[in-house]
C-alpha cells in the first residue's frame, strides 16, 4: 500500500510508539505516527514536523472551538496538516525516507498530506490562513519575517482555482471536437487507484493532452502561471490532438465553415481557425506550440517530420505549411506508454516542491474535492459536482448595448464567426471572458508606441522644466521591479531549463510594455482634459508628483496582472514594489476609469472589487498612509496612532526601490538628484508595507506628513463624478476631490476654498465611501436577518457615529467587525432577541465574507481596562465587543434604547466638542441612503418566483398616456366597471393586434441590468445627460444588493 493511500483513521498504534516516554503528548505520537507510517516521512522531516508542532501545540488548544468546526479530532488534522504543509514549503528538506523511495516517487506534496488526512482542498484553503494568524509570530521566528511570502497560500489558492476553470475548459473544448470514449481508455483507467468506482472513465486522448499541458507548465511556463498563458498552452494541446487523434474519435467536420477558416485551396487554416474560436494571439501560440513539439522530442523521444511531408488521414483537409506531425504519437500501441512516462516526468518535477498534485483533475479524485468533515471513518463526497461548479461555473457577465465602443464581447463565438439566428451563443465561462479582455489588451493597447506620444511630450515639456526624463526613468524602474526579469529556477528536463528562463524573460517584458502603454495612454488623456478645461497646458502640479505617477504605474501594471490572472503576482503586490500604499491607490482609481474609455467591462469589475478591499481594511491596515492624513485631519487621534504605531513610512526612493531589485544595469542610470515634489529622506528607507516597528517612535504632525513646498494650483477635471460608492451618495455630497488636492501634503490648505485642508477632504471623501460601503453590507444583512427598516437605519447611524465620533475602533480593523458589533448592540438596546451566533450565521452568507473576520478582531489591551494583560492579540468577534466595543460606544448605545428622549443619537453624533472638534465628513447622521434595490427577490418558499423591483425607466413607460392601457395590475381594471375577464381579453386583442410573438423566446435585450441603467437610476436628481457606461463601476459582482442567489439569470421581469 503506498502512504498516499493509507488514511489518517488507518493508522494504528504500533510497536515503535510503545517506547515512548510517557510523558510525552498523546498529540505528539499521532503526528508522529501521521508523518512515519501515513507519510514515510525520513527522521529528520519528522522531527522538524515535531519542532514546529511542540511551538505552536499551546495555539492551538487555546483555539480549539474557534477553529474549523469545533471539532478536537478534525482540528487536530488540520493542524498536522498546516504544520507538514509549512515544514515542507519553509525547509524546502528531502521528502521521503530512502527505504520507500522507490516504491513511493510521488514525493511529499499538499495533495498527499490531505490524502492521509482525509481533508479536501477547499477546507485546507480556509483553514491555512486561520492557522498563520494564530501561529504566525512562532512560525516567523522560527523560519524568518518573509515566511508567509514563502508558504505562498494564496498563490496555490489561486493556481487551483485557474486550473479548475481551466480543466473544465480544457474538457468542453475537447468534447466538442472529439467523442468522449475511445477503445484504449481501459488499459490506463482500469489500473488507477485514484478513479473511484460510479465515475465514467476518462479518454485517454483527453488524459494525455492534460499531462501534455502539465508539461508545458512545469518546463515552459515556469514562474508565470498566468491563465492567458496557460489557455493559449491548451489551444496549442487542442492544435496537436487535432492532427494526431485518428479521425474515427472525431465529432467535427472540417467542411464547417462556421469553425474553420480555409486558406486558398491547400485546405483549412488550422491555427488561424483556432485562434478566431478561442481568441488568442496567433503569433503567441505558433510559439507555444514549437514549445510544445519540443517537449515531446525531449521527453516522450519521439521524432518530428514536417506535417507537409506526412500523407496520413488525419492530415486531409488541413493546410500542413509550417506544422509539424509524429508519427506513433497517440496510436493504440503507443497512446498508454506516452501517459506513464508523462506521469513519471510529472512526478519527478513535483517531488520536491510540495504542491497540489495537478492530474487530480484528470483521475476524478473526489478524496481531495468532497466538502464537508470525515465522520465515521466516511467522507462525504456529494459535494463535489457543487463545489467543482461554484469556482468554474460561468461567469454572469452583464452585457448592453450601452457598453463602452471599445468594450470586447462577452463571447468569443460572436466575433469568430456569425451565427444563425436561431442558435444562441454559449455562455461565457471565466476562462473566455479573461481571453477578450485580453484581446483587448493585445489590439488596443500593444499596437500604441512604448515612449510618450506627442501630444504628452508636449504636456511634460511645458512644465516649469523639461520632465521627460524623470517619467520615462520612473516608469522604467517601477515597471521593472513589478515585472521582474530574474526568477529562482526550479528543476526541468534536459535542455528546457534555459527555454523556460527565457520564457519568464520574455513574458516580463511583454507585460511591462503593456502596461507602459497603458500608463503613457490614460496618462495622456487626463492631461488632454485638464488642459482643456484650464486651457493651458502648463500642469506641472500635477506632472511632477511623484506619488501621483506612481499611483498611476501600479494601476496600469495591476490591469494587466488582472488581465492575465497571474497568480505570482496577485495584489497587493504592486503597491508594495512601486512604494505606495492603499489609500494612495484609492485616489486614482476613479480617474482612471474615467479616462480610458474602452476599459473593458471584467477589468472595471476589478477595479471596484480593489477599491472595496480597500475601503473595507486595507486602508486601515498598519502602515496605510491615511494615518498621516488622519493626524492632520483629526488631531485627536495622534496619540493613539503613535501608541499603535500605525503612521506609514517615508515613500521609498526611486535610487531605493532600484538598489532593492538590482536595477542598476542597462538604460537604468541611478540619480541623485531627488525630486522636487516628494520630501523622500535617504536613510534607511523601507517600502510602506514593511513588516511591524516593534517600538514606534512619537511622532509630531509636522513629521509625519512631509511638508512638501510645490504650490498646489491643480484643480479636478471637468467630468467630475463620484467613484463606485459615492454613487450612492446624495446631492449634497462631496464630489470626488481634484487630482493634486488628492495627491498634495496634508497640511495644504485645499484649493477647492473653504477653509479645509487637503488632509480633511481627503478624509471628507473617504469617509463617505466607506459609509456607503457600510449601508450596503448593513441592508444585505438586514434582509437576511429579516429586520425591518428602522433597525437597519438604527444599525447604519450606529455605524456612521463609530467612524465619525469614535475613529478608531476601525484601526487595524475590518469595517464587517464594527457592522457586526454594531447590530448586536442595537439588537441589545433595543431588545431584539438576535444572538450574535444567529448574526454570524447570517453574516456567513454574504458574498464578502471570509471566517477571519469574526475569528480574528485586532485588540490593544493596554487601551483597554483589563486587568494583567497587554500588548497586542487578536481575539473573536464576541471578545472584542465585550472588551473593547461596548465600552466604548456605550454612550451613544443607550441613546438607542426604545425609552431614550427622541432624538437624543442624533445630537451625539453632531456634538461639535466631541472628539477635537467636529470630524471631517460627518454631517448630522441623515436616515438610511436610498440605496436601489435591482436584486431579484424570491416571492414563493415552494417554487423559484422571483421578483425585481420595477425600474423607474418602465414606471414612466406604464404610466404614459400611450402604453398604460396595455398593462393591468392587480386589483385595478382597464376600464371602469369591467370585469378581469374583459380585461385580459382587451389586454391580448391589443398585443395581438400589434405585433406577432414569435414562439421562440429572445434574450438578446432582455433588459438585463447595466452599468449605464444603475447610473442613471442612482443620478435621477442630477444632469443624466454627462453620464456614461464608465462613470460608475460595475457594481454586479461586489454589491450585495445586485448579487443573487437565484440559479436564473438576471432578466427583466417587469416588462
Amino acid at each position: 500500500m503506498s502512504p498516499g493511500s493509507l488514511l489518517m483513521e488507518d493508522i494504528k498504534p504500533s510497536t515503535r510508539l510503545n517506547g515512548l516516554n510517557p510523558e510525552e503528548d498523546s498529540m505528539e505520537a499521532r503526528l508522529k505516527e501521521f508523518c512515519q507510517r501515513g507519510l514515510s516521512l525520513e527522521e529528520e522531516t519528522t522531527e522538524q514536523a515535531l519542532r514546529l508542532f511542540r511551538e505552536t501545540k499551546d495555539v492551538l488548544l487555546a483555539n480549539m472551538k474557534s477553529l474549523a468546526n469545533g471539532n478536537a479530532e478534525e482540528n487536530e488534522r488540520f493542524w498536522f496538516s498546516c504544520v507538514l504543509y509549512s515544514v515542507k514549503r519553509l525547509n524546502g528538506g528531502n521528502t521521503v525516507s530512502k527505504i520507500n523511495q522507490e516504491d513511493n516517487d510521488t514525493g511529499f506534496t499538499l495533495s498527499q498530506i490531505l490524502r492521509v488526512a482525509k481533508l479536501n482542498i477547499l477546507d485546507f484553503f480556509k483553514e491555512m490562513p486561520q492557522f498563520f494568524l494564530k501561529a504566525g509570530s512562532i512560525i516567523n521566528k522560527l523560519y524568518g519575517i518573509d515566511s508567509e511570502k514563502r508558504l505562498q497560500t494564496k498563490e496555490l489558492q489561486a493556481n487551483f482555482v485557474h486550473l479548475t476553470v481551466l480543466y473544465k475548459y480544457y474538457k468542453r473544448v475537447y468534447q466538442d471536437f472529439f467523442l468522449s470514449g475511445d477503445s484504449t481508455q481501459d488499459a490506463v483507467t482500469n489500473g488507477s487507484e485514484s478513479v473511484l468506482s460510479g465515475i465514467e472513465p476518462v479518454s485517454n486522448y483527453l488524459r494525455f493532452g492534460w499531462m501534455l499541458f502539465l508539461a508545458l507548465r512545469i518546463h515552459v511556463f515556469s514562474r508565470f502561471k498566468d491563465l492567458v498563458t496557460c489557455t493559449n498552452g491548451l489551444v496549442s494541446i487542442l492544435a496537436i490532438l487535432i492532427l494526431h487523434v485518428p479521425i474515427r474519435c472525431r465529432s467535427f467536420s472540417f467542411n464547417d465553415s462556421t469553425r474553420f477558416v480555409r486558406k486558398g485551396g491547400k485546405g483549412v487554416d488550422l491555427i488561424s481557425s483556432l485562434c478566431n474560436i478561442y481568441h488568442t494571439s496567433e503569433e503567441d501560440l505558433l510559439k507555444t506550440i514549437d514549445k510544445a513539439n519540443a517537449l515531446i522530442v525531449d521527453i516522450l523521444k519521439k521524432n518530428p517530420y514536417p506535417a507537409s511531408e506526412c500523407h496520413t488521414e488525419e492530415l486531409k483537409d488541413i493546410d500542413t505549411d509550417g506544422l509539424t506531425y509524429f508519427q506513433d504519437l497517440v496510436e493504440e500501441s503507443s497512446i498508454v506508454s506516452s501517459i506513464r512516462i508523462l506521469e513519471r516526468d510529472y512526478e519527478d518535477a513535483i517531488h520536491d516542491r510540495g504542491e497540489l498534485d495537478e492530474r487530480m483533475f484528470v483521475n476524478e479524485e473526489d478524496s481531495l474535492f468532497g466538502s464537508g468533515s470525515v465522520s465515521g471513518g466516511n467522507v462525504n463526497i456529494t459535494g463535489l459536482k457543487r463545489k467543482y461548479d461554484a469556482i468554474s461555473s460561468p461567469t454572469k457577465t452583464i452585457t448592453s448595448p450601452l457598453s463602452p465602443p471599445g468594450s470586447p464581447l462577452t463571447s468569443p463565438v460572436k466575433e469568430s464567426s456569425t451565427p444563425s439566428k436561431n442558435k444562441m451563443p454559449p455562455p461565457s465561462t471565466p476562462v473566455s471572458t479573461t481571453m477578450t479582455t485580453a484581446k483587448w489588451l493585445r489590439t488596443v493597447i500593444t499596437p500604441l508606441p512604448a515612449k510618450p506620444s506627442s501630444e504628452l511630450e508636449q504636456f511634460l515639456s511645458s512644465c516649469e522644466r523639461d520632465i521627460k526624463p524623470d517619467v520615462i526613468r520612473r516608469a522604467q524602474i517601477i515597471l521593472e521591479a513589478i515585472f521582474p526579469s530574474s526568477a529562482p529556477v526550479y528543476r526541468c528536463v534536459a535542455g528546457s531549463l534555459q527555454s523556460a528562463a527565457l520564457m519568464d524573460s520574455i513574458w516580463a517584458e511583454q507585460r511591462r510594455l503593456e502596461a507602459l502603454k497603458l500608463y503613457y495612454r490614460v496618462l495622456s488623456a487626463m492631461c488632454r482634459a485638464e488642459s482643456q478645461r484650464l486651457r493651458s497646458s502648463n500642469l506641472t502640479s500635477l506632472l511632477t508628483n511623484e506619488r501621483f505617477h506612481r499611483c498611476m504605474l501600479a494601476c496600469s501594471a495591476e490591469l494587466v496582472l488582472a488581465t492575465h490572472k497571474t497568480v505570482t503576482m496577485m495584489f497587493p503586490a504592486v503597491l508594495e514594489r512601486a512604494g505606495i500604499t492603499a489609500f494612495d491607490l484609492s485616489k486614482v482609481i476613479e480617474s482612471f476609469v474615467r479616462h480610458e474609455e474602452t476599459l473593458p467591462r471584467e477589468l472595471k469589475r476589478h477595479l471596484n472589487s480593489l477599491e472595496e478591499r480597500l475601503l473595507e481594511s486595507m486602508a486601515w491596515e498598519k502602515g496605510s498612509s491615511i494615518y498621516n492624513s488622519l493626524i492632520v485631519a483629526k488631531p485627536g487621534l495622534l496619540p493613539v496612532i503613535n501608541q499603535l504605531g500605525l503612521l506609514a513610512e517615508p515613500m521609498p526612493s526611486l535610487d531605493t526601490i532600484a538598489m532593492h531589485h538590482n536595477l542598476t544595469s542597462g538604460n537604468l542610470q541611478l540619480s541623485t538628484i531627488p525630486h522636487k515634489s516628494e520630501a523622500i529622506p535617504d536613510n534607511n528607507i523601507a517600502a510602506p508595507s514593511s513588516p511591524q516597528r516593534h517600538t514606534p517612535p512619537v511622532v509630531s504632525i509636522e513629521m509625519a506628513v512631509g511638508v512638501s513646498g510645490v504650490n498646489n494650483s491643480f484643480v479636478s477635471p471637468a467630468k467630475d463624478r463620484s467613484s463606485a460608492f459615492l454613487a450612492f451618495s446624495s446631492t449634497k455630497s462631496r464630489l470626488q476631490p481634484p487630482l493634486q488636492t488628492a495627491f498634495a501634503s496634508p497640511t495644504r490648505p485645499c484649493s477647492a476654498g473653504g477653509g479645509e485642508t487637503c488632509a480633511e477632504t481627503g478624509i471628507n471623501v473617504f469617509f463617505q465611501k466607506v459609509l456607503k460601503l457600510a449601508a450596503i453590507r448593513i441592508k444585505g444583512l438586514s434582509e437576511r436577518l429579516n429586520q425591518p427598516i428602522h433597525v437597519m437605519e438604527q444599525v447604519y447611524r450606529l455605524v456612521k457615529c463609530v467612524l465619525n465620533q469614535e475613529t478608531s475602533l476601525f484601526f487595524n480593523r475590518h469595517i464587517d467587525q464594527v457592522i457586526l458589533c454594531s447590530y448586536y448592540g442595537i439588537s441589545k438596546v433595543s431588545g431584539l432577541g438576535l444572538a450574535f451566533r444567529e448574526i454570524v450565521a447570517q453574516y456567513r452568507k454574504q458574498p464578502q465574507c471570509k471566517p477571519q473576520v469574526f475569528r480574528n478582531v485586532f485588540i490593544d489591551w493596554s487601551l483597554t481596562n483589563h486587568p494583567g494583560k497587554t500588548g497586542q492579540d487578536t481575539v473573536d468577534i464576541i471578545a472584542f465587543y465585550n472588551e473593547v466595543f461596548v465600552h466604548t460606544m456605550k454612550p451613544f448605545l443607550v441613546q438607542f434604547a426604545p425609552n431614550a428622549a427622541p432624538g437624543n443619537h442624533n445630537h451625539s453624533s453632531e456634538d461639535p466638542d466631541k472628539n477635537e472638534g467636529p470630524s471631517p465628513g460627518s454631517p448630522g447622521p441623515s436616515p438610511f441612503p436610498s440605496l436601489p434595490d435591482m436584486s431579484p427577490k424570491k416571492v414563493s418558499a415552494a417554487h423559484n418566483v422571483y421578483v425585481s423591483p420595477l425600474r423607474s425607466s418602465k414606471r414612466e413607460t406604464l404610466i404614459s398616456s400611450h402604453s398604460k392601457s396595455l398593462y393591468a395590475c392587480v386589483g385595478e381594471s382597464t376600464h371602469a366597471y369591467q370585469s378581469p375577464s374583459k380585461d385580459l381579453t382587451a389586454i391580448n386583442n391589443r398585443l395581438n393586434s400589434s405585433r406577432r410573438v414569435s414562439g421562440r423566446l429572445n434574450f438578446d435585450d432582455a433588459g438585463l441590468v447595466s452599468d449605464t441603467l444603475v447610473a442613471g437610476s442612482l443620478y435621477t436628481s442630477q444632469n443624466p445627460g454627462n453620464l456614461t457606461s464608465d462613470s460608475v463601476l460595475s457594481q454586479s459582482q461586489s454589491l450585495p444588493w445586485t448579487t443573487s442567489a437565484s440559479p436564473l439569470k438576471r432578466r427583466q421581469t417587469d416588462r
